[in-house]
């Protein structure tokens, strides 16, 4: 039986009942105030599904307040479904298909969308290689940065700056405004433990990392080099497969994204890499992970537009 077929995909009370499972996993608590002592759920036939009241500030509220999902007209259990297909869909599923396959209006599938990339922005701030782990670090490019000329030259493109850790298959990327050592150095400070192993391609720009790190190994991508041949562990393999998932689905699902949008595209590849099937994350518990992340990142629709 497919998944698609359980009862918080179709029934709005499943749904609510669902939800408030795994974002108030010890029983409700008041967004408003905090409390979550003197709460009861409202009853009677004119009450909105999932409603409860906190007797400390008086206030009534729903699992949806202080979430994506807060003020959306769109029912609770569609929201879950949309959040299973994005999740589920390796190179991502375009606003058009969700459109089409919710029956919502392509307006709202597209800013449905950015409000589950919000719920997907994890705030993991570890650094990586903090055990002396190999990291990788590669930039890409995509795209056209707005107002720039139709050429191909790359400082014409957008820059995506992208780092995997190799033993917990861990990934974060961002994107760049340009790839000069006074820019990426600071970031990699930032994001690497000093005791980091770094393995990149011979770029000018991550010359003198060894200053900041344990160690740095390099490839030489331009001779024809992709894995050393005195040490096989030296290589930007890893990094380059995270690269042609996310470019298969920039280009052949969603084809045009503008520079202001593209962190949240960034967050959702980030996220389905993070929890792939390969470290032993299904459907399911991609979905409910995006659960967790809903709180605290409302999504206004003018908001979504001037990002």
């Amino acid at each position: 039986m497919s998944i698609l077929s359980a009862p918080h995909f179709h029934d709005e009370e499943a749904a609510y009942a669902f939800v408030e499972a795994r974002v108030w996993p010890e029983g409700p608590v008041c967004p408003h105030c905090g409390g979550f002592e003197r709460i009861s759920k409202m009853g009677g036939k004119s009450t909105r599904i999932g409603a409860y009241k906190c007797y400390q500030c008086r206030k009534p509220f729903t699992v949806k307040v202080g979430t994506v999902f807060e003020s959306s007209h769109v029912p609770l259990h569609v929201w879950l479904q949309a959040m299973y297909l994005l999740c589920s869909s390796k190179k991502g599923i375009s606003s058009n298909q969700l459109h089409r396959t919710l029956g919502v209006t392509l307006k709202t599938a597209w800013f449905m969308s950015h409000r589950i990339r919000e719920a997907m922005r994890e705030g993991d701030l570890s650094p990586f290689g903090a055990d002396g782990g190999v990291v990788e670090v590669d930039e890409t490019f995509i795209g056209r940065k707005k107002g720039a000329p139709k050429k191909r030259a790359y400082h014409h493109k957008m820059k995506v700056l992208t780092l995997v850790e190799r033993n917990t298959g861990r990934a974060t990327s961002m994107v760049v405004d340009d790839l000069k050592p006074a820019t990426i150095t600071p970031i990699l400070r930032q994001n690497l433990a000093k005791e980091a192993s770094v393995m990149t391609d011979e770029a000018g720009h991550y010359y003198h990392l060894s200053k900041d790190f344990a160690e740095h190994r390099f490839v030489r991508h331009g001779q024809g080099e992709y894995v050393s041949l005195e040490d096989r562990t030296v290589h930007t393999n890893t990094i380059e497969g995270y690269f042609s998932v996310f470019k298969r689905g920039m280009k052949g699902v969603y084809q045009h994204c503008g520079e202001k949008h593209l962190h949240r595209y960034l967050a959702e590849f980030d996220f389905r890499y993070n929890h792939r099937a390969a470290l032993g994350l299904g459907d399911q518990e991609r979905s409910d992970k995006v659960l967790v992340g809903i709180v605290g990142k409302r999504l206004m629709y003018r908001d979504s537009l001037a990002a």
